[in-house]
């Protein structure tokens, strides 16, 4: 029998996002399963009633309705003891849970018997998640939101501006933390003209940050920070005084600031201090991402944007939620694709397979038996070296086969081959003409530094295979043009080419410009792509 997905209206304070969007229920019919939606769910995000009954949910009109005879719940925010209380004996729910964080809400979960998939316990480390990974789609949203709220409180341009009536330099934003939602505001701020900059404790993020137009600003200490699954991890005591004095330093320069770490399971750390904010210029802005667990700055007040020693500092923790219906479709997306995990069979029946890494990692409560934390993933057995291809050696003692390819030539070969080169160059020298002679030793000549001269080209404005094909090119551009010099020369005394290679020469310089010139004219192109 077809299971019911229930999706109630979110009752988390300014919340707005609605768990699942028309577009998405037809997905869900398709794999099965019956779509109750409670009336007004998508109004917040701009996604009607009629829009659902037209995609074949019914809607239902109260949320007791909606939890009661759903199967399956469909959640944004982690649900309230109001609504742990309706929710369905032995029922599913799916959705932000934060287990770490809410261990009385897993207590109540666990006594209805309940299946609870945290869509925040994802294992972010496998590939194959990526398609669920709800924190990343929402810190993308909220990295972008986090600027422009950044921008409405700054009051003035972000980009530089020169007019009759001044000039008005760009402004200065440093973001604390290059993970998903620090990348998104570093792309946007510079897309505003903003000048940015950014800081991670994994050294690796440098690259990306440099590549959306930011600046990395390092730590003058080293230590590794990458913590695993996408995380930062926390550092030492010595690492993190080096950063606070770089953090200092930043908020006394800049005129915004973005902070956006987290470590999963813990308190968001504390970045920026009160005396870091009183050095800052007045009407300058802290934009603390981390908010919801704490935040990043000491005078950050939750869900508050609030002005401290002229700084306003905003602590929202709705950011998401301000964009509700790009986020919005972009979680129901990630529902979507978990639900094709569970129902592979697509007759709208769940298997929740604990021996599945992913839904292992998701499963916080299965059939009121707590299971988080889960096992580390299990990961893939490491491929068998392959052997050494020394190892295998053809056998020399069988005749008429010749030599392998791989056999080196013996030294009584290489000097057979030595000798015939020299004697062909003695009978050369002996008997052709001196004309021939000295246009064999031209040739030799060329081709020798020829090679030295394309090999040893430096790729720097092209690729490596235009770069070669570009010296080639010059190479017979200046052949070409020596053998047109006399003509053009003029004088009696000039030796004169035939008008076939006088022909072939002038074809040769003609071609030679148009691969040149062109290869300059693609690589402009292929630059201006990555500029802004």
């Amino acid at each position: 029998m077809a299971l019911l997905i229930g999706v109630p209206t979110e009752t988390a304070p300014a919340e707005k996002r609605v768990a699942t969007v028309p577009d998405v229920v037809e997905k869900l019919r398709k794999l099965g399963f019956s779509v109750a939606v409670q009336s007004g769910a998508g109004d917040a995000s701009n996604f009607a009633d009629d829009a659902y009954r037209a995609a074949g949910a019914d809607i239902v009109e109260t949320a007791s309705d909606i939890w009661a005879r759903s199967d399956i719940v469909f959640k944004v925010r982690a649900p309230s003891p109001d609504e742990v209380a309706l929710l369905r004996q032995g029922g599913t729910l799916i959705g932000f849970i934060w287990p770490a964080q809410n261990p009385e809400l897993m207590k109540q979960l666990a006594a209805k018997m309940a299946t609870v998939l945290a869509i925040d316990s994802l294992p972010r480390q496998l590939s194959r998640a990526q398609k669920m990974d709800a924190l990343t789609s929402m810190a993308g949203v909220s990295g972008y939101r986090a600027v422009i709220e950044a921008a409405n409180a700054f009051g003035r341009y972000f980009n530089g501006q020169i007019t009759a009536a001044g000039k008005i330099p760009p402004a200065k934003v440093f973001i604390a933390g290059a993970g998903v939602a620090g990348l998104a505001a570093i792309g946007t701020a510079a897309g505003l003209g903003a000048i940015v900059r950014a800081n991670d404790t994994r050294a690796e993020v440098a690259d990306q940050v440099v590549s959306l137009g930011g600046e990395f600003v390092k730590v003058d200490y080293e230590e590794e920070g990458s913590g695993g699954g996408g995380y930062a991890k926390v550092m030492s005591e010595g690492f993190q005084a080096a950063q606070r004095a770089m953090y200092a330093q930043q908020a006394k320069e800049c005129d915004i600031v973005i902070t956006t770490a987290l470590i999963p399971g813990k308190p968001a750390p504390r970045l920026i201090t009160a005396e870091m904010v009183k050095s800052m210029k007045p009407g300058s802005v802290i934009v603390d991402m981390a908010a919801e667990q704490g935040g990043n700055c000491e005078l950050t007040e939750p869900g508050q944007s609030v002005v401290k020693h002229g700084v306003t500092i905003i602590g929202y923790t709705d950011l998401a939620s301000r964009l509700a219906k790009q986020s919005s479709t972009l979680y129901s997306n990630n529902l979507l694709r978990l639900t094709e995990e569970l129902c592979k069979t697509k007759d709208g029946v769940i298997d929740v397979n604990m021996e599945d890494d992913a839904i292992r990692g998701l499963t916080v409560i299965k059939e009121g038996a707590i299971t988080w934390p889960p096992p580390p993933p299990k990961l893939p057995a490491a491929a068998p070296a392959k052997p050494a291809a020394a190892s295998v050696v053809a056998p020399s003692a069988k005749k008429g086969h010749g030599h392998g390819a791989s056999e080196p030539m013996s030294a009584r070969s290489l000097l057979t081959v030595f000798g015939a080169g020299a004697l062909a160059f003695a009978l050369v020298g002996l008997y052709a003409p001196a004309s021939f002679l000295a246009h064999f030793t031209v040739f030799v000549l060329a081709c020798f530094i020829g090679y030295m001269v394309v090999w040893n080209v430096t790729p720097s404005l092209h690729t490596p295979l235009m770069s070669v094909t570009n010296a080639i090119s010059s190479i017979i551009a200046i052949g070409a043009l020596v053998q047109v010099a006399p003509p053009l020369a003029g004088g009696a005394g000039a030796d004169r080419p035939s008008q076939l290679i006088l022909g072939l020469a002038v074809v040769a310089l003609v071609l030679t410009a148009v691969n040149m010139f062109g290869g300059f004219a693609v690589t402009r192109r292929m630059l201006a792509m990555f500029r802004k």
